[in-house]
């Protein structure tokens, strides 16, 4: 039952950043929060707090990449919760040419409710590989 709940609230969280809205992701956030992305590339590294992970979420929606939820699984007490997230992220030209598609994992601790450690695991050579179209197509959403 937890798992169904987590699951049904980040696939509406994630719903409303896919619209642009990136508040209610916001507000699972807790203002500790430590958010990694692998690999080198212009997404990756570690973040701390809410700020930094507010830039990082504008520019996913800025750059136009969506994210969508399969699959969650999650377990554990209020005050020690953890919940692992699958899904997929993809990144469409105005003309309907997708340019990106990505598949991710995302491992969360929670307390209360809030999100204080995240990481996801998406394959590092993809988000590179958006990094290098975005650098030759689109310059001005390359950079962070």
């Amino acid at each position: 039952m937890l798992s169904w709940l987590t699951k049904q609230l980040i696939s509406w969280v994630m719903s409303r950043t896919r619209a642009g809205d990136i508040r209610p992701t916001l507000a699972l956030d807790a203002p500790d929060l430590t958010f990694t992305f692998p690999g080198s590339n212009s997404w990756s590294g570690t973040r701390h707090g809410r700020d930094a992970h507010r830039a990082w979420l504008e520019r996913l929606v800025r750059v136009g990449v969506k994210t969508g939820v399969d699959a969650v699984v999650a377990g554990g007490l209020p005050w020690n919760m953890t919940a692992c997230v699958r899904g997929r992220s993809w990144r469409d030209t105005p003309a309907g040419e997708r340019v990106y598609e990505n598949r991710y994992v995302i491992w969360a601790k929670l307390r209360w409710g809030r999100v204080f450690f995240y990481k996801d695991t998406a394959a590092t050579e993809k988000a590179q590989a958006l990094d290098d179209y975005l650098e030759a197509n689109e310059p001005a959403l390359a950079q962070p």
